[in-house]
């Protein structure tokens, strides 16, 4: 068995017949639509465990894959023992690994941010859509008849991808939407018992949930999520088990590791000259600079002016 990988990298196909085998950031974005991408390849998992690669976090996207071969999907509160020809389901907002079961894999898929799906161009809310909610179940086992109707939509997609088709973005929506609605349809994989060592991989699947939110790029990104409860409710576990998880394997509380994530962020920002400290609190979720300046004066015994000027001068 192969080492889990968390679910944030995307091979990338290239607008041809030609499959690029490389891992890029960023992905390439459709003028005024959000971002779309179709990949396929069985190289994957060889070129990352070679280290020839870079991974390329795909925290703000959403994902439709079709695997192959055997592999099993870690949740917080859940395992899913994936049989050959799966449809998986991935969203940014729930963090997951995914363990193959042998050396190499196929899988085709299709990658989109959420804006490639705004309702006023689609007519849906993904958030809202069962197939993406936190505590679903987002992986379906296809019969050689859906195999083959998925393996041709996403043979549409990627010709699609490459024609000259004035509005072929819109196009690419409904064969997105076409998928979405054909897993909905299908019954729900079995879910296996949570292994041993469910207590590690929900703290695991915290800190990496915590980690895709950062680094902050540029003041108009701002924190997603902020609370404890607010991860609790992400990893759909209840906020006093995340709580105990976490104090049994870190030695933190979640609101200690959230904080100590913020004060390492909040002072990396501080060094950017062109940052107002009123940017960094806003980006960091604070309500106003005097809350933010509270709570980095109680983290660090230094308000977040005198640090600037500490480590600016």
């Amino acid at each position: 068995m192969n080492a889990a990988l968390p679910d944030n990298y995307l091979l990338q196909e290239t607008q041809s017949s030609t499959i690029d085998c490389t891992l890029r950031s960023p992905v390439q974005s459709l003028p005024e639509s959000g971002m779309f991408n179709v990949f396929a390849s069985n190289e994957l998992l060889k070129s990352v465990r070679n280290d020839s690669l870079t991974a390329y976090p795909c925290r703000y996207n959403y994902k439709i894959s079709l695997l192959r071969g055997y592999s099993r999907a870690e949740y917080a509160d859940k395992v899913i023992d994936i049989e050959p020809n799966a449809l998986i389901f991935s969203t940014p907002k729930i963090p997951f690994y995914w363990t193959p079961q042998y050396s190499e894999e196929d899988t085709t898929g299709c990658v989109f941010s959420a804006e490639f799906l705004l309702p006023v161009k689609s007519g849906v809310v993904l958030d809202e859509l069962p197939i993406f909610k936190a505590g679903g179940f987002p992986v379906f086992q296809l019969s050689a008849e859906d195999v083959a109707r998925v393996e041709s939509i996403f043979e549409r997609m990627q010709e699609e991808l490459s024609s000259s088709y004035v509005y072929k973005y819109d196009l690419l929506r409904t064969y997105v939407l076409e998928l979405i609605h054909f897993g909905q349809k299908l019954q729900p994989a079995p879910v296996s018992q949570p292994a041993l060592g469910a207590s590690a991989r929900v703290s695991s699947l915290f800190m990496e949930l915590l980690e895709r939110q950062f680094p902050i790029d540029n003041p108009a990104q701002q924190l997603r999520l902020r609370t404890a409860k607010e991860y609790a409710d992400q990893l759909a576990v209840h906020v006093n088990h995340l709580n105990k998880v976490l104090k049994e394997t870190t030695g933190r509380t979640t609101t200690e590791l959230i904080s100590q994530r913020l004060m390492q962020e909040a002072k990396r920002l501080l060094k950017q000259p062109d940052w107002t400290i009123a940017d960094v609190a806003d980006s960091l979720g604070f309500t106003d600079v005097a809350h933010f300046s509270k709570f980095f004066k109680q983290q660090l015994a230094l308000a977040p002016g005198a640090y600037r000027h500490q480590v600016l001068v």
